[in-house]
């Protein structure tokens, strides 16, 4: 990306203000009406206290920058553009109805464009998110590597001799889960109900396809069982959240126009996805590509078509098909941010776990205040993020819920990195895990009893054995 001189900067009274692309909207800003109903929603308000680490305060500086009362590169208003989580809290409270995301997004892209980072930062930005996320053999590549430092018994040897704790990546390294046995790889697998009813494409994401792979297989085999017949379309690659929380519009939105492109032979078939964040960024492709004449009308029809897992199965003609096997277990439900508030759903999942028989669903206090994971605030904001980890563990535990069940990938590394932390013995689980092992799981695909005709491969010319 590239870093515009200082004499590109609009100078107002002496102090640098916003320029070029991807400025704060005025009128959005305007929208906010300094009521002060965010600040109680909000994680760094709650954590601090502070006016200016409030959405009102922030909101202020943001409007302060463009009116000439602030300057862009104040180290003030660059700290508190990236202390926020972006978790939307303040979008589901707000009367005004502020779009507060794509405000401190483009806000946050103005302090890249006119502050050059240093060289190590910069040089883990664009390996970390621009070259590892941009293509996603790297990423199976990488977790690939993952699986074998956990299942080789290398781990076992690296924790031993505490070198994880000496390099003070103990947290981190308890943060990942078990990695699935292999990837989901687009083409290569898909799921067919005897009767189909409809037709989806999943959406498999970085993580959810990689780490979390068996989860998006679960997620296939629940649809399938409510009549889906379930695809996962070739070419896809990272829905682009990282990159437009951190302020890198541009690659953001070349991951935008490929998966357009990699959707549309598709038609009209819901995007489903297993990840909250991910569906969030998704549903917001028509603002990312607002400005571009040969995508905007297409972003805007394939924002349309996504929906989270949950979602669509709430919505199915007919109802759920219900569950016949018990899942005897006490559960508490943690919210993700960008589900509850980006994308406002929270019945459908509470509705799932109460269609399995034998589960208990416990509400826990506080269960849409964010976790602290917020894409990688937890690996660069380690204090605060490890402070919300760990109140929203002490909310779980105390419930005494045998698993805490959530949405989102990166919430549950942080839940279950904080759980342990706390001396918790929870297990974190998706909504789709416990509803999977309530309709029978793989076994019960394997025996042909509910799921589909085999996984096929793109290369396969006739159905194998039942998946």
């Amino acid at each position: 990306m590239a870093v515009a001189v200082e004499a590109d900067l609009v100078q107002i009274g002496g102090l640098r203000g916003y320029g070029g692309d991807d400025q704060p909207d005025p009128d959005l800003l305007r929208a906010c009406v300094h009521c002060g109903m965010c600040l109680p929603s909000c994680p760094t308000y709650r954590l601090t206290g502070q006016e200016m680490s409030s959405p009102r305060g922030r909101l202020w500086m943001m409007k302060a920058v463009g009116d000439g009362r602030l300057d862009l590169l104040d180290p003030a208003f660059d700290e508190q553009m990236y202390q926020c989580l972006n978790c939307r809290a303040c979008e589901a409270v707000c009367p005004s109805g502020v779009h507060y995301g794509p405000l401190v997004e483009a806000a946050r892209q103005q302090l890249e464009t006119h502050r050059p980072r240093p060289l190590p930062q910069r040089v883990a930005r664009r390996v970390g998110i621009a070259w590892l996320f941009r293509d996603a053999r790297r990423m199976r590549a990488a977790v690939a590597a993952l699986r074998f430092y956990q299942r080789s018994g290398l781990a076992a040897v690296v924790r031993r001799a505490g070198i994880p704790r000496r390099l003070g990546l103990a947290d981190l390294e308890a943060m990942m889960p078990p990695v699935s046995r292999r990837a989901l790889v687009p083409g290569e697998e898909r799921w067919v109900p005897a009767h189909p009813e409809r037709s989806v494409a999943l959406f498999n994401t970085c993580m959810m396809g990689t780490v979390f792979a068996d989860t998006n297989r679960a997620a296939a085999r629940v649809l399938a069982h409510n009549g889906s017949a379930v695809d996962v379309p070739v070419g896809q690659q990272c829905c682009g959240a990282l990159a437009v929380h951190a302020g890198m519009m541009d690659e953001a939105r070349d991951l935008a126009r490929t998966n357009i492109d990699a959707f549309e032979a598709s038609g009209d078939d819901h995007v489903v996805v297993t990840a909250a964040g991910c569906g969030a960024a998704l549903k917001e492709y028509g603002h990312l590509l607002k400005d571009d004449p040969a995508y905007a009308g297409r972003a805007e029809r394939f924002s349309a078509r996504v929906r989270d897992v949950s979602e669509e199965l709430g919505a199915v003609g007919g109802g759920l098909v219900p569950p016949t096997r018990p899942v005897r277990r006490r559960v508490t439900y943690q919210e993700p941010c960008h589900l509850a508030h980006a994308q406002r759903i929270t019945i459908q999942p509470r509705m799932l776990l109460a269609a399995i028989p034998g589960l208990e669903l416990v509400e826990m206090r506080e269960s849409s205040l964010c976790c602290g994971s917020a894409g990688i605030y937890n690996l660069i904001r380690r204090a605060m993020a490890d402070e919300l980890g760990d109140r929203k563990a002490g909310n779980a535990l105390a419930t005494g819920a045998e698993t805490v069940v959530t949405a989102n990938p990166g919430c549950a590394m942080q839940l279950r990195t904080s759980i342990r932390r706390a001396g918790g013995g929870a297990d974190v689980r998706h909504v789709v895990d416990l509803l999977d092992e309530a309709y029978g799981g793989e076994a019960a695909g394997r025996a042909g009893s509910w799921a589909c005709d085999r996984a096929r491969t793109k290369s396969d010319a006739v159905p194998a054995a039942a998946d």
